[in-house]
């Protein structure tokens, strides 16, 4: 894997050459997989410990769901959901990287504030107030690709070319970012996988992943207990009863160009990242 560096709000942060893990904290009652989980403040620190544990090198924490269907949370529930998480956090971890899952500019300025080091939007920087919150504040930012809104993204998805469109996409939205006042190394990039794709959609941005890069920008796939590894293994809930479909097509992945793996499993993905960089 080529070197790859990503400007953190306090970091220039080397990737690790075998692949990092962010590890996936919902404080939600209602996420697809864990919802509820890890709603209370205790039982989400008590979790991120454990994936700090099992080596993730990034925490992703958020407050709202966006599985397929769900409604959009009012701002302040949603302040109110992270932000006790993240001031335990940052007090116990220190070093920790933290990143905030949001895609609400009022949310990320305050999780910002209380010291996370990355905005995780999977609209993409569409608002520009949340355009303006992450200029104003140097953290790393993650641009993400969906078609329509969490809603109703998986009514109907339809692409001409789909790899075409979402390069396009992130090819439009960077220079936008940039225009902004928002470093081009502070910016990584996230196809969507499930958010507005049936799975041939899923399957083709997987197959040419390195087509999507703009420049040296890191690649960040999230593809963990995702609907679609279900259907083709023909047990809808497999993904959620076991890590290895995630594992598999994490691998598959790295080996097209992904940088980084979002996703709730972390020891069983650092050990088969590990086994993977030991092979090459």
């Amino acid at each position: 894997m080529p070197d790859r560096t990503w400007q953190l709000a306090h970091e220039r942060w080397q990737l690790p050459p075998a692949g990092a893990v962010m590890g996936i904290l919902n404080v939600t009652p209602d996420s697809f997989s864990d919802g509820g989980l890890h709603a209370d403040v205790e039982a989400a620190v008590a979790h991120a410990r454990r994936l700090l544990a099992e080596g993730a090198d990034i925490i992703d924490i958020g407050g709202e769901s966006t599985r397929p269907g769900s409604d959009e949370v009012p701002v302040q529930e949603e302040i109110r959901r992270v932000m006790p998480v993240i001031e335990r956090l940052r007090a116990e971890f220190p070093e920790a990287r933290l990143s905030i899952d949001t895609r609400h500019a009022a949310v990320a300025c305050a999780a910002l504030q209380a010291g996370v080091d990355v905005v995780n939007d999977i609209t993409g920087l569409a608002d520009p107030a949340m355009r303006r919150v992450c200029a104003e504040q140097p953290c790393g930012v993650v641009i993400m690709h969906m078609q329509g809104e969490p809603r109703t993204m998986q009514q109907s998805p339809q692409y001409a070319d789909v790899v075409a469109e979402v390069r396009a996409f992130f090819e439009e939205r960077v220079a936008q970012a940039v225009a902004d006042g928002i470093e081009m190394s502070r910016i990584c990039l996230d196809p969507g996988i499930g958010f507005g794709k049936t799975t041939e959609h899923n399957l083709s941005l997987i197959r040419e992943l390195e087509s999507l890069r703009i420049g040296s920008l890191p690649l960040l796939m999230a593809l963990s207990r995702k609907r679609f590894m279900g259907a083709l293994l023909g047990d809808a809930e497999l993904p959620k009863k076991s890590p290895l479909p995630t594992v598999t097509m994490s691998l598959l992945s790295a080996d097209r160009g992904a940088d980084l793996h979002r996703v709730h499993d972390v020891a069983a993905l650092k050990q088969a990242l590990a086994l993977r960089a030991a092979l090459l």
